[in-house]
């Protein structure tokens, strides 16, 4: 992908060039700068008081796409992002790849918060972060997260802007991942990777399970966990149905809608997930109808239920960018469901 006369502009791969050729500067895959030489080149320029922006950027739950499409999709995917990432910042800067789905970003452009920010907005426009990939025959849907921090701003030190990269690609991934985060002193300084690691899954179900044991009746239940799930899920509304297949929302009181199709579109499986509707459209008209009135663009919806008996539907639906439902996040919304059906059965209420 870079070619010589690209790099070249660059003293420091110049030089290189010079000495191995540029078959050792590339990574085969992708052709981008390979890992060695993209954090040489932070160095290099950290020891010549260069300022940059250095980001890395993993994509999110790649695993899917290896594990439903095939690793030569994979492949095929790993090097589409790459190319746009290149071409995004081909005469300001250069891209290496770091290793599996993560990128390096070295950005001799953008040097402040604000340029930085407009910077990674673009990038989750629809055309480079957050994107369905054209890839063989089928066209896996893509988002990823960024961690970023800024020499000299953020630090003069190389190990600590790596560590700084690290800290808040991390924090972006315990938000939900598909966002970027750039570090901030105030906010960023005292994370510590393992405390947040040790949270993990546990700490957020006893969260849940103390916020919904902690009031009686099932909507009170769900006004209880609403800013837990607002925090670990990122939505700003959960909807719910009972036997009556009417749509309610948590937070919004006056919503109610009939969406007796809804059985149609989860059939015989206990979740279901899209984030371009159009199985939705097919399946459940109604539903979509009631979803397109609010201009959703991403669904997960759990099947509420015990002993194969259904008691209705837990739905997250966001009018937003679209993302992809991490599995963490599906079986915290699992979670809950079991948590409401059993509370249905020991108390005899209803989801209305």
């Amino acid at each position: 992908m870079y070619t010589e006369e690209q790099l070249r502009k660059y003293p420091y791969f110049a030089e290189k060039i010079e000495e191995e050729g540029m078959y050792g500067i590339l990574d085969q895959l992708t052709g981008l700068v390979s890992r060695g030489h993209i954090l040489w080149f932070a160095q290099w320029l950290i020891a010549h008081e260069i300022p940059f922006s250095f980001a890395m950027v993993d994509l999110d739950n790649f695993k899917f796409v290896n594990d439903t499409y095939g690793h030569h999709i994979g492949d095929a995917v790993l090097a589409d992002v790459a190319r746009s990432l290149a071409e995004r910042v081909r005469e300001f800067g250069v891209v290496g790849r770091f290793g599996g789905d993560e990128f390096l970003m070295v950005n001799l452009r953008d040097t402040n918060y604000d340029d930085v920010k407009a910077f990674f907005t673009s990038l989750y426009d629809g055309s480079v972060l957050r994107r369905n990939v054209a890839a063989g025959d089928c066209s896996p849907f893509v988002t990823a997260t960024v961690g970023c921090a800024i020499y000299p701003a953020d630090t003069r030190n190389y190990d600590e802007l790596f560590e700084m990269i690290d800290k808040t690609l991390y924090r972006g991934k315990t938000k939900g991942r598909n966002c970027y985060i750039i570090y901030v002193k105030e906010k960023h300084r005292d994370i510590v990777i393992r405390q947040i690691a040790r949270k993990g899954m546990y700490t957020t179900y006893s969260r849940v399970i103390r916020a919904f044991e902690m009031v009686p009746g099932l909507r009170n239940r769900l006004h209880s966990v609403m800013p837990l799930l607002m925090e670990e899920l990122q939505i700003s509304e959960l909807y719910y149905t009972g036997r009556d297949r009417v749509m309610r929302a948590v937070r919004n009181s006056g919503v109610a809608v009939p969406v007796q199709d809804l059985d149609e579109l989860i059939r015989n499986e206990d979740m279901f997930s899209d984030n371009s509707l159009e199985k939705v459209k097919e399946r459940s008209p109604a539903f979509y109808a009631a979803l397109a009135e609010r201009e959703i663009e991403t669904l997960c919806v759990v099947r509420v239920s015990m002993d194969g008996e259904t008691d209705g539907y837990l739905i997250c639906a966001e009018p937003r960018n679209r993302r992809i439902w991490q599995e963490a996040e599906c079986a915290l919304l699992y979670f809950l469901a079991k948590m409401i059906a059993a509370r249905i059965r020991i108390d005899g209420e209803t989801l209305a």
